[in-house]
């Protein structure tokens, strides 16, 4: 599977910069630990050593997810999206039919995402059940639970 993940210059530049702080600052650090647990003896017994092999292993499979987005990164140029409906990078306020509560978000790409702040991945269920509504239009977004709608209220470009 060779999607492509939408995503702005500043996100691209976050990962990016996140990479070579792993890299950089985190791996060196583990890898020095290796070195001095397996100064201590026996490996087969040395649990200090299989942690540190372990917390290596899950660094470099970040990394390597991190690159992997990158690869696949797709720069979106957010002035050229329309103006009047859910597309990437906008903020939609929308009222959740049922319960009559009106939420903000905003939809962005990887490396921006901040749940707690409302800023929700564009690929992610919930995103792509937005887009493409226009204001007064119903959004129905699959969950496990069943089915989510929300009256899309207002669309703002505010980044």
């Amino acid at each position: 599977m060779i999607d492509s993940v939408p995503m702005t210059r500043d996100g691209y530049n976050k990962i990016k910069a996140e990479i070579e702080r792993m890299e950089n600052e985190e791996l060196p650090v583990v890898t020095e630990k290796i070195a001095e647990a397996r100064e201590e003896g026996d490996l087969k017994e040395n649990a200090e050593y299989h942690a540190q092999r372990e917390n290596q292993g899950m660094l470099m499979a970040k990394i390597n997810e991190l690159k992997d987005k990158l690869a696949r990164a797709s720069i979106i140029d957010v002035s050229q999206l329309p103006k009047d409906e859910v597309v990437f990078g906008c903020t939609v306020t929308v009222e959740d039919t049922a319960y009559g509560d009106e939420e903000q978000f905003t939809l962005v790409g990887a490396g921006e995402e901040d749940y707690n702040a409302g800023k929700i991945l564009v690929t992610s269920p919930f995103g792509q059940g937005l887009v493409g509504k226009k204001v007064g239009e119903v959004a129905e977004v699959e969950v496990p639970a069943g089915t989510l709608k929300f009256k899309i209220l207002k669309i703002e470009f505010l980044m």
